[in-house]
């Protein structure tokens, strides 16, 4: 396969699909993008859909790389913690890692803008309003409808990086042996906005990611670089409280009074937003092979997951990171190259599934609970005295580059020696005088 590789096609213009074209387009290949929706430049379409999204380590060091991190950082907000909002309005700042690390907030639509022009000056050749109605995974052919005409395209590589409902994973769902797990979680998402004040300031503290946790439902809230913020609720679809049962604006407005009252002098235009943005819903897929033939799954296409990481887009980025590392490894053999990438990223795309089914829990429900709160400090001193020794899972998945499956299962060993040491009747009174060497030693 590897000296026949010259054309190179690649469906979805989003995020994961410009990043892949650039790291390809540099390494010599002819890269050819197709795009369903219309030029983000020309007519931005993201409304009430995941605006927001969170930048960290994994994904800046796939920037990097492509040479565009120096252009997108100017638009990136960082965000150095969690601020907790409880009933009462009262706050509690829980910081994400040790002080300077932060995560950023980074506008989806403005982030692939930056993409798209980076790409198209390599010389990526973009072809936007293109709907895929066909992929044929034995001739790596891919059909598509253009204003009103069919047209069919022959490449010698093709990939899918064309999301979580991907047109080339449906086509690979046909063929023989190929495995396939896709379930929704109960929550589904809308988006709200908290303005600028009338002065022209943020609202509320911008440099952290604003969680109104509530047991079986929360409301987070991210900073956007015009000084409003992108509100997201989440919520059950059906029971009480859930989207079905907020049918109208009296039944919102006693919602948010009851459960998120300090958000309402914030949320201006609650009732219009409400019932104007779409409610989405939340899919997580798993499947596997990610190749065949010549054809290839790479992002959400393969390992789509709840947003409750904040590590979609980070993985994505992993995956072209990892890929072009396998490309130097193997001199672009492809062959190789496409056997170990399916094999590493597999494992990491299914271990960043469950971490972020996992922080849902924490972040709805947990990070309300003293015990959690006390725990969380116990790790941030195990981090401060034994540095080489203890990283909390949250660092290991958003500060490092350890890979996810292995920050998954050292994760579970720091959770089962913390159990044991949360277990203690008197943890609240004399956490501070623990044998914090003996706890380390464990791991």
């Amino acid at each position: 396969m590897s000296n026949k590789i010259k054309s190179i096609g690649i469906l979805g213009a989003g995020l994961v699909g410009t990043l892949l074209s650039l790291y390809l387009k540099k390494r010599g290949y002819q890269v050819k993008v197709f795009e369903k929706r219309s030029d983000l430049r020309k007519s931005n379409n993201e409304g009430g859909r995941s605006i927001n999204l969170a930048l960290s380590k994994r994904g800046i060091k796939a920037l990097e790389e492509v040479g565009v991190f120096a252009d997108v950082k100017s638009v990136l907000i960082p965000m150095e913690g969690r601020m907790m909002h409880n009933r009462e309005g009262n706050l509690t700042f829980q910081p994400y890692g040790k002080e300077g690390q932060h995560i950023n907030s980074v506008s989806r639509s403005v982030l692939n803008e930056h993409l798209i022009e980076a790409a198209e000056q390599e010389g990526v050749q973009l072809c936007f309003d293109h709907t895929c109605t066909a992929v044929d995974l034995e001739n790596t052919t891919i059909s598509f409808e253009h204003n009103g005409k069919e047209s069919t395209e022959h490449f010698d590589l093709v990939f899918g990086a064309d999301g979580a409902y991907s047109q080339l994973r449906q086509a690979m769902f046909r063929t023989n042996r190929f495995n396939y797990q896709q379930f929704y979680i109960e929550h589904g998402y809308k988006e709200l906005t908290i303005p600028p004040t009338e002065s022209g300031d943020f609202a509320i503290n911008p440099n952290a990611l604003h969680i109104w946790p509530r047991g079986k439902y929360m409301l987070i809230a991210l900073p956007n670089l015009d000084r409003s913020f992108t509100c997201t609720l989440f919520l059950p679809f059906e029971g009480d409280p859930s989207f079905e049962t907020l049918t109208n604006k009296k039944s919102v407005q006693s919602f948010f009074e009851k459960t998120f009252a300090d958000t309402l002098p914030l949320i201006e235009n609650l009732d219009e937003e409400f019932f104007e943005n779409p409610t989405s819903s939340l899919v997580t897929v798993k499947c596997y092979p990610w190749v065949k033939n010549n054809c290839v799954l790479i992002g959400d296409a393969s390992h789509a997951i709840v947003p409750f990481y904040g590590q979609g887009m980070n993985a994505g980025f992993e995956d072209c990171f990892v890929l072009n590392k396998l490309l130097n490894e193997f001199d672009d053999n492809w062959d190789k190259t496409l056997n170990a990438y399916q094999q590493l990223r597999k494992e990491d795309g299914d271990a960043i599934t469950d971490l972020a089914l996992n922080n849902f829990i924490e972040m709805r429900d947990l990070v309300a609970d003293d015990k959690f709160l006390l725990q969380k400090k116990i790790e941030r001193h195990l981090q401060d005295a034994y540095p080489d020794k203890w990283l909390p899972l949250y660092s290991m998945v958003t500060f490092s580059d350890l890979r996810y499956s292995e920050a998954l299962e050292i994760g579970k060993k720091q959770q089962a020696i913390m159990d044991e040491v949360m277990n203690r009747n008197d943890i609240f009174e004399n956490w501070e005088s623990l044998d914090f060497e003996e706890i380390v030693n464990q791991l």
